[in-house]
């Protein structure tokens, strides 16, 4: 009712900033499959824009600009502000896991002429989508003594890819027959790799010949899958998408474009009021758990060493710090689809192209696992986003009874923050190929950076 289309506002250098900003974001996109490859892009940013890792530092001031990670899959930027931190901190918090095929811990066996390799899946997805897609391979393989062995097949153009098979239309009368979720079951998300027997060998000869060009290539052993974190994704570049090239379309638009945005705004930052701060974390998708979901305790200790190394550490003054912060749960929302229109208030959507997304509430049903922003903390946002002509629009996730999904708003909201989700509106949301708008993702890199300078 009150968003506006963004398109309509560029003059003709606005519009190319538009276009390059995206850019910088499919590069990203494209390259930034799994957490660990997301947070080696993350290092390599900051580092490229002068920030220093915080085991570096032993004390910091007013603009300083440091980094920190946790186990690879956890990343933080901060710019030093001019206020203490116990007055608090302005957070943009994104996650950086998107749903997709895990490989299991045994996974490769022979069956009647091809080798096949075992997945669970991971997060909420249709499991038909990945049937007859090319899917890569990403990810780390841990040996006994220590070495990690990076994995990527499928990208480079000379890549082979791999996938799961389809039964033919001609003989799916049964198939057709079941509902949507058991056409494909979790158990049959088994990826075909081979099926070249070696000439030496009588028994599983092809999964021998699998485990032979593995070994040739990584050094790797059968058992070494025992210590393996291997994630299925969809093979490709992320591309422009429509005829005007206005959308992106990719995997892991969820949420890696609001990590990437949120990020830009923290890098590109050099003098703030309160210490600004991006911080990517992981497992959103199954519930924010572990020792790298935001549930950890990980970002609160680093507070506590900013603390340490700036005014010095109290757990009173950790405890300040987090009232006193102000945070964005940069999450994406679902973008309203005319093909799917019914399960939607139009009144309370998302539409591509009017700005950044805000949700007071997501949650299920009655609310249920919201976190519920405070009306005085979004008409500050609001002020401050008008003052600066960013676009942005309010939304909920659907109708009311239709479904829902959380962030990990309440998460830091737990911690007394004041925490409202801010994000992007997705197409085709939890699918191989996920669509957002252009002028969206600029809006919200726009926003971001507004919050953090001027709230």
């Amino acid at each position: 009712m009150y968003a506006k289309n963004a398109w309509k506002k560029y003059n003709e250098k606005e519009l190319k900033e538009v276009f390059n900003f995206s850019e910088g974001y499919k590069e990203f996109l494209t390259q930034g499959k799994t957490e660990r490859e997301c947070v080696k892009k993350a290092v390599e940013y900051a580092e490229a824009a002068g920030f220093k890792n915080l085991l570096d530092c032993k004390n910091l001031k007013k603009g300083d600009r440091v980094y920190a990670t946790n186990r690879g899959k956890n990343f933080a930027a901060f710019v030093i502000g001019e206020k203490g931190l116990e007055e608090g901190l302005r957070v943009l918090g994104a996650h950086i896991d998107s749903p997709r095929l895990d490989v299991k811990q045994n996974p490769l066996y022979e069956k009647d002429g091809f080798c096949l390799m075992d997945t669970h899946y991971y997060g909420g997805i249709k499991k038909y989508l990945y049937v007859t897609i090319p899917l890569a391979i990403h990810g780390v393989v841990v040996k006994k003594n220590g070495e990690i062995v990076e994995v990527n097949i499928g990208e480079d153009s000379n890549d082979p890819v791999v996938g799961i098979t389809d039964l033919l239309i001609h003989l799916s009368a049964d198939l057709m027959s079941k509902p949507a979720a058991k056409v494909v079951e979790g158990e049959d998300l088994d990826l075909n790799v081979g099926s070249i027997p070696n000439k030496d060998d009588e028994k599983e000869a092809v999964k021998n010949n699998i485990l032979k060009l593995l070994k040739d290539k990584y050094g790797i052993e059968e058992e070494d899958f025992l210590s393996s974190e291997l994630e299925i994704v969809p093979a490709g570049a992320t591309r422009d998408f429509g005829l005007d090239r206005s959308m992106i379309a990719g995997y892991g638009h969820d949420d890696r474009v609001c990590a990437y945005t949120s990020l830009m705004a923290v890098l590109h930052e050099t003098d703030v009021t309160y210490t600004s701060c991006a911080v990517l974390v992981d497992k959103e998708e199954v519930g924010s758990i572990g020792a790298t979901g935001a549930q950890s305790r990980w970002f609160e200790n680093v507070l506590a060493e900013l603390l340490d190394k700036t005014s010095g550490y109290t757990s009173l003054k950790l405890r300040s710090t987090l009232t006193h912060t102000k945070m964005l749960s940069s999450d994406v929302s679902a973008g309203y689809d005319p093909l799917y229109a019914s399960v939607n208030d139009s009144k309370n959507s998302a539409y591509l192209g009017n700005g950044l997304c805000f949700n007071k509430y997501t949650g299920s049903r009655g609310k249920g696992g919201c976190n519920d922003a405070m009306p005085e903390f979004i008409a500050e946002i609001r002020n401050a986003l008008d003052n600066a002509n960013v676009n942005y629009q309010t939304s909920e996730l659907g109708k009311v009874d239709q479904g829902g999904g959380g962030t990990i708003a309440y998460i830091l909201g737990n911690l007394n923050m004041n925490v409202i989700d801010a994000g992007i509106a997705v197409l085709s949301m939890h699918s191989p190929m996920e669509i957002v708008s252009k002028a969206d993702v600029y809006e919200a890199y726009k926003g971001y950076r507004t919050f953090i300078t001027k709230l």
